[in-house]
């Protein structure tokens, strides 16, 4: 069994994929192995990861029979991961040598089943450190203590599955995986989940992820109506929050965050193709009539005038108030 199983997706980056494999070489060991899913790609990436797989040691290419998305890209991975440990890396991205065998030695050390590190955001020529949104450093902890407080930036608002370590044991107890299908927002439904479900994780800083921003391939550059699966994942976060344990002290934060994203969305609409923003308006409109109605209420109240007023108009529409309702739930805890 080799120690470390890092899935790498790549998808038409074949600008950017030499930087991830050169990184990914000076990462090597002899007990890692590195798992390069071309997610379908048509320039010249399926190439660069056939002769990565016979020049980098411990290095695999996966090639999937139909373009699925990052996160069934992803999951491809993970089901022919073999590893004790595991860990992420978007193909467009890069790592700092040495950063994996850091990385390691701090889970391992610590016996947690996750750890979250800082990585740097790379935007042209800028550089800029993201830290993990959680305070005690290398102290093991209930990761459910760090989905909170409501009003402030958390744990689960720093979704990147890259940005960290997984023990095996979340593999095989069905934690790890993500939505099928999913072509954005894939990491939110699965850090909501990773935070609930797992019995123990820590912050151990080390920025050694370099996140690039902008590439113009990316989805998030792109505005299409793939963008809308953001709601399709919130709309999963609310749904799987129905059957926890803590539903009314959790709920409010998902809400929260599933608002101010739509609102982000509403900021920068221009981007998107006329007949998408058009479905934006309509799905978001349903998305908060399928919200708690109190809890809405709550969360809207506190946000800055500016953000509420547009989610309040959106709430306001014919479609909000006659979509169904169902994250609701009843005293008892079932749905209402």
């Amino acid at each position: 069994m080799p120690k470390l199983s890092v899935v790498v997706p790549f998808y038409n980056v074949q600008t950017y994929a030499p930087d991830a494999l050169r990184s990914l070489e000076l990462n090597a060991r002899d007990d890692f192995e590195f798992l390069l899913v071309d997610d379908c790609s048509t320039d010249g990436t399926p190439d660069l990861l056939e002769r990565a797989a016979r020049e980098i040691p411990g290095a695999v290419h996966l090639g999937r029979g139909r373009n699925g998305g990052l996160a069934s890209a992803r999951n491809t991975g993970l089901d022919a991961a073999r590893g004790e440990y595991l860990a992420f890396l978007d193909g467009d991205d890069w790592l700092a040598p040495g950063h994996l065998a850091r990385t390691l030695a701090a889970i391992e050390a610590l016996g947690c089943d996750f750890v979250r590190t800082d990585h740097v955001r790379c935007t042209g020529r800028s550089r800029s450190v993201r830290r993990v949104p959680y305070g005690p450093e290398s102290v093991v902890a209930d990761p459910r203590g760090a989905i909170l407080p409501v009003d402030r930036t958390s744990s689960v608002d720093y979704p990147y599955a890259w940005a960290g370590m997984y023990h095996r044991r979340l593999l095989d107890r069905g934690v790890l995986h993500f939505t099928d299908g999913l072509r954005t927002a894939e990491d939110r439904p699965w850090i909501w989940r990773l935070h609930r479900e797992a019995r123990s994780f820590a912050a151990v800083g080390s920025p050694g992820v370099f996140y690039r921003r902008g590439v113009p391939t990316s989805l998030t550059q792109i505005g299409d109506e793939r963008q809308l699966d953001f709601i399709r994942a919130f709309d999963q976060v609310l749904s799987d929050l129905t059957a926890d344990r803590e539903y009314d002290l959790l709920i409010p934060k998902a809400v929260r965050t599933y608002c101010a994203i739509i609102a982000h969305h509403f900021g920068s609409i221009e981007r998107f193709e006329p007949a998408v923003a058009k479905k934006l308006r309509s799905m978001s409109a349903a998305a908060l009539g399928r919200m708690p109605r109190t809890v809405l209420d709550q969360v809207l109240d506190s946000m800055d005038a500016e953000r509420s007023a547009v989610l309040r108009r959106l709430r306001g529409g014919r479609r909000a108030a006659s979509a169904p309702v169902p994250f609701r739930r009843t005293p008892s805890g079932a749905n209402a």
